[in-house]
């Protein structure tokens, strides 16, 4: 058999795979990201059946499921948004990272990872998975709630945050000098503002560029555009993800919402390679050893993106109930998560160990968020019916 019907064979059955793992998802009501990851470890080393010849394909499709998954998250989000959202929410975002990348960093430190692998975990732990958030919020119809605002955010908050880490992670896990460091924030400081004024003065402009009435040179113009923006910011130290969601947020109206509807389906499809791609690189016989520690991070974590959800939306004059739903809302890890720990193990820079706890956290914590969700207005309504006094005659 040729290597290239080789290829074909693997690559159709992960892909067959994939399609039968996110139909059992929807059938459940979950996010089908853990199944993703479980798909990968199955078929990775150390698994029940090792893929070969579909791993470079899968390589390059998982940097493209990234670009297309933060293109996508910018596509939700206009410049105005974007302002407005970091005015109300930067107070309640210095205490999210706080409260959720400290856990991360202390396991690490414990675990012997030195700071290469504490400023890593923390960034791990700290950032909620916004295409999951959105997802639940669509699916429980509660985008139009009083507290949706105040979730979207902190997400957005949390985004730009990820503008500013990602670069200087790169920096780290290369052994670069600070002095370098330093550059590389400032290039990404400016990268960002540059992309927020075209976005705020000349997001029409951006939007005409990209836009056509044919659907097939649509979707090559904004393919070829999320791409040359990602790989511009890779070569920046930016982070390709960081310049594609920024390209999202510079493209408004309706080309954003034409775009959105175009992408989607391909965005899912090259989201699915990248979670496999990663559970491909992680061994499983590597996650029981740090499955404890997992454990003990998704309680924590849970606990601590529930508090921040509570206070942030109590600044907004919110009540319990809504309170409660904030926090809920936020608990989910996915994408940007793995994107982190994907690009520590790639760059050598971390222990190996690391991307099996960051694989077994990211399983938990996408299982828990949408059930956290789910249940919380239930649970709390029974707490306030418990503790609620007696009616009187």
């Amino acid at each position: 058999m040729t290597e290239t019907a080789l290829a074909l064979l693997e690559l159709g059955a992960v892909l067959f795979v994939l399609g039968m793992l996110g139909r059992v998802a929807g059938r459940f009501g979950m996010s089908p990201i853990p199944l993703y990851l479980l798909g990968g470890l199955a078929f990775g080393q150390g698994g029940l059946i090792e893929l070969g010849a579909a791993n470079e394909f899968g390589r390059l499709a998982s940097e493209i499921g990234v670009v297309l998954l933060l293109l996508l998250l910018g596509l939700e989000y206009t410049a105005p948004e974007l302002v407005t959202g970091l005015r109300r929410s930067w107070a309640a975002g210095l205490l999210d990272i706080v409260l959720n990348a400290t856990p991360g960093a202390v396991v690490a430190v414990v675990l012997g990872w030195g700071v290469n692998g504490a400023i890593t975990m923390a960034g791990v732990t700290y950032i909620s998975s916004s295409g999951i958030v959105a997802k639940v919020l669509n699916d429980l119809g509660r985008l139009g709630n009083r507290e949706t605002p105040v979730i979207l955010s902190i997400l957005v908050f949390e985004d730009l945050a990820m503008a500013m880490y990602l670069p200087l992670l790169t920096t780290i896990l290369a052994g670069l000098s600070f002095f370098s460091g330093l550059k590389a924030l400032a290039i990404a400081l400016v990268t960002v503002t540059v992309v927020l004024v075209v976005a705020l003065r000349y997001g029409r402009i951006v939007s005409a560029v990209v836009d056509s009435s044919d659907r097939e040179v649509f979707l090559l113009k904004l393919l070829g555009a999320a791409l040359l923006v990602a790989g511009a910011a890779s070569a920046l130290n930016v982070s390709a993800a960081v310049g594609a969601f920024l390209l999202g947020i510079a493209i408004s109206g309706s080309t954003a919402h034409e775009a959105t509807k175009l992408l989607e389906p391909i965005r899912d499809l090259f989201a699915a390679i990248f979670f496999v791609a990663f559970g491909l690189s992680t061994d499983p016989q590597a996650i029981p050893p740090v499955l404890g520690w997992a454990i003990a991070l998704a309680v924590i974590t849970m606990l601590t993106k529930i508090a921040t959800g509570w206070w942030a939306a109590s600044r907004q004059g919110i009540r319990r109930m809504g309170r409660a739903r904030t926090g809920a809302a936020l608990v989910a890890r996915g994408e940007f998560s793995i994107v982190i720990a994907g690009l520590a193990v790639t760059m050598g820079g971390v222990d190996g160990d690391l991307a099996a706890l960051a694989s077994a956290y990211v399983l938990l914590m996408a299982v828990l968020g949408p059930i956290a969700a789910r249940v919380v207005e239930p649970v709390i309504g029974l707490v306030q019916r418990r503790v609620a006094p007696p009616a009187t005659a």
